[in-house]
């Protein structure tokens, strides 16, 4: 599982924190829908989680689209707005649970956050 936080909103480490856990949450709930043997393969193998960076929202819609092409379930995250950021701010992708090679084609190039 990755977790791609939007840079250029300088969101403080707490609130970054919370929005990559609202991904990964979300990210399990639909895996666990699909009933395909991901999640429990991921939840065997440690629940690896890795997070990414990007500075700007273009380039986590780009990642998007990308990692959705080669099918890897994706989620964003959009803020309530009730701290940091305006209501609907999409703040963090969440791409996975998926192998590590298939997400590393997509995200292999980001910086750790």
């Amino acid at each position: 599982m990755v977790l791609v936080v939007r840079g250029e909103l300088r969101l403080t480490a707490g609130k970054a924190a919370v929005q990559v856990a609202h991904a990964a949450v979300m990210l399990a709930r639909a895996a666990r829908s699909r009933r395909d043997g991901i999640l429990e393969a991921w939840e065997s193998e440690g629940q690896k989680k890795i997070a990414l960076v990007v500075e700007t929202l273009a380039e986590m819609q780009a990642l998007e689209r990308k990692a959705r092409g080669a099918g890897i379930p994706t989620v964003l995250v959009e803020d309530a707005g009730l701290t940091e950021v305006p209501p609907g701010t999409r703040t963090v992708l969440g791409l996975g649970p998926a192998k590590a090679s298939d997400i590393d084609r997509v995200t292999g190039g980001l910086p750790l956050l």
